[in-house]
């Protein structure tokens, strides 16, 4: 039997996987991810026949070919996520859990079926996916100190902050090699504690924040802010964490970031507002390249021709939703 762990680079996928692997370890299967945006993983199995697949933190719909093609060849999938599904497919090899509300992530619904056995592992991918409130609640079950869950708290933007480039090579650390130094440790505040990945990348995160820091909206409605940051791999790095601190400097407002590609197209992180996290997917889902969730979006290639379109959809959506 073959054994695959697909699962999203970010710190949510990965703590999604963690939890799992913790609870029912399989140390010979074949781990598929990649940058945060590259999410039709499960392309990456075709061909693939009568396999045990799990898949973590990636859009069902965004990979529905590719799913239906696994499960008619006999591949038995345990599906779990809180992006846009569309229609869960019906098969009896297929076991999916998915919840599309805006206060969850992956490694909570892990977390949920696990009964809470790691669930300082969910408390970090939660704190990574920018839910603090989630997070804040998991941990008062843990009975940790304030110095703890801040801790958490670094980790989970750490290791999501690892997850962002438009390749591989713009990563510190590739998403699986990323995996495997935590996977020693049950314990997160261990692996905080002791681990040189975690030092490397808490080096790297403050060098590229400072620099980004450095820039000012480039438009301001009464819908939120948008800022734009240069097309370097520092700027691509940083822009899931960025996008999240600023909606939290101002969460009755949306946020938009947007960071030129090489052809010249923009990628563009969307946050709905923190107090009504809601219609990030449906704008950036209006655009061919778009997806994600309803408190946190993006556009892979969006045209310049199509930027004041953007704008418009952008102030058109939010504006309704402020409070």
């Amino acid at each position: 039997m073959q054994y695959f762990d697909v699962f999203n680079g970010d710190a949510d996928g990965i703590c999604a996987l963690h939890q799992l692997r913790l609870a029912e370890p399989r140390p010979d299967a074949r781990l598929v991810t990649g940058v945060k945006r590259d999410i039709r993983l499960l392309q990456k199995l075709s061909g693939t026949r009568d396999a045990q697949i799990t898949v973590l933190d990636v859009s069902l719909d965004s990979n529905r070919d590719a799913l239906l093609s696994l499960l008619q060849t006999g591949c038995k999938i345990l599906y779990v996520d809180h992006h846009f599904a569309g229609k869960i497919p019906e098969s009896e090899n297929l076991t999916a859990h998915i919840d599309q509300s805006s206060d969850t992530c992956t490694s909570l619904i892990v977390d949920h079926l696990l009964k809470g056995k790691y669930r300082a592992w969910a408390v970090v991918g939660a704190f990574g996916d920018n839910l603090h409130t989630s997070a804040q609640q998991a941990a008062e079950s843990l009975s940790l100190n304030d110095s703890s869950v801040t801790r958490l708290k670094e980790l989970g933007e750490l290791l999501n902050y690892n997850g962002y480039g438009l390749s591989v090579s713009d990563l510190f650390y590739p998403p699986q090699e990323l995996y495997r130094a935590i996977m020693p440790y049950a314990d997160p505040l261990d692996f905080s504690e002791n681990s040189a990945v975690l030092s490397h990348l808490r080096i790297g995160f403050h060098d590229d924040m400072a620099s980004a820091l450095k820039h000012e909206p480039v438009r301001t409605t009464e819908a939120g802010r948008i800022f734009e940051l240069p097309p370097e791999p520092w700027a691509r790095r940083i822009s899931g964490v960025f996008s999240n601190l600023k909606a939290q400097e101002e969460p009755s407002l949306a946020h938009g970031l947007l960071t030129r590609n090489p052809d010249g197209t923009y990628r563009v992180n969307i946050r709905a507002p923190l107090h009504n996290k809601q219609g990030a997917d449906s704008l950036c889902r209006s655009f061919v390249t778009g997806g994600g969730r309803a408190a946190a979006a993006g556009i892979n290639a969006l045209p310049q021709n199509q930027l004041e379109r953007f704008f418009k959809e952008f102030d058109a959506i939010f504006a309704d939703r402020k409070q």
